[in-house]
């Protein structure tokens, strides 16, 4: 070894060991399974530790599940507790051909919150995880919530909406006959619609493979459930926390998120540019920065609480 090498190769040496210090002070993320009713149990992942502050709790779109979500998990569990889970019928939980709707996953939510120990969430739903949420307040109402975070997604006017959008509901329909059919391919081209900054050069692979692990008949059960099913937009006059909601600049459904958050008494809305459908990949750290600001604003003691 050269005297002019000795340098290089410290550094070298500082940049590997800062690499491997980072890499081991990364939250460690746990997996476990929780029943949530007879027969069926979700897949939970959880990070961080129970503090003072609030339990943040995501919850996943439509053919997707607690894994888009990791970005967030190790981000967010550094200072809070972290919650993620696969809704039934998605990912590793279990497939069942009842209870594929928003009430019922709600409950399934409520149920999993109860077993894990968790008071004050923050939900923050993407997508079908916004249909959730709605009928969460439907049903539980706020007062245990610290606070909301709906993510890129309207609150479904069920069937008044098919009236009210005939054009996009007859595309819809016409992508469920396509997606039954071609599942896999359906699942691909979707995906790269949803995200346009993939993170790596499996990350589309790898959500298709999520996404077939839920059966077809069942996937488009649970989309007419999601969309047509029930008119959830009641609830947004039932929303007494304080609610971040989060759109793409390019949503098909901005108008109506905007709708949204003028209804809600403690809403604020935000949108994010340069970003598809799934904004919290796309721009990540714009997302966390929303989310990091809203959480640390949030009340400590609430009077809904």
């Amino acid at each position: 070894m050269t005297l002019s090498s000795r340098p290089v190769l410290l550094l070298i040496a500082v940049i590997c060991f800062g690499a491997l210090r980072g890499r081991a002070e990364s939250p460690a993320v746990s997996s476990r399974m929780v029943n949530v009713a007879d027969g069926v149990s979700l897949r939970v992942l959880e990070a961080g530790k129970p503090s003072e502050g609030p339990a943040l709790v995501f919850i996943p779109g439509w053919s997707t599940g607690a894994d888009i979500w990791r970005h967030q998990i190790e981000m967010f569990a550094k200072t809070y507790r972290v919650i993620a889970f696969d809704p039934r019928s998605e990912g590793e939980s279990t497939k069942t051909t009842t209870g594929n709707t928003p009430e019922v996953r709600a409950q399934d939510l409520h149920t999993s919150l109860e077993r894990l120990g968790v008071r004050r969430p923050v939900l923050i739903g993407w997508s079908q995880g916004v249909q959730d949420i709605a009928a969460y307040v439907e049903h539980y109402g706020t007062k245990e919530l610290a606070g909301i975070v709906l993510v890129d997604a309207a609150v479904s006017d069920g069937a008044d909406g098919m009236v009210a959008r005939p054009q996009e509901t007859a595309a819809q329909f016409k992508m469920f006959a396509i997606y039954q059919a071609h599942q896999r391919e359906y699942l691909g081209g979707m995906m790269r619609a949803i995200i346009s900054k993939p993170p790596g050069n499996g990350a589309i692979e790898g959500l298709v493979s999520t996404g077939m692990k839920t059966p077809a008949d069942v996937g488009v059960a649970m989309l007419v459930a999601d969309m047509f099913g029930v008119n959830r937009t009641a609830a947004l006059k039932k929303i007494e926390c304080p609610t971040l909601i989060i759109a793409s600049a390019k949503s098909d459904e901005l108008a109506r998120e905007q709708t949204a958050a003028n209804q809600i008494p403690y809403a604020r809305f935000e949108k994010i540019e340069d970003a598809a459908h799934a904004v919290f990949i796309d721009q990540p750290d714009r997302f966390d920065e929303l989310v990091t600001d809203f959480v640390a604003k949030l009340p400590t003691d609430t009077p809904h609480n």
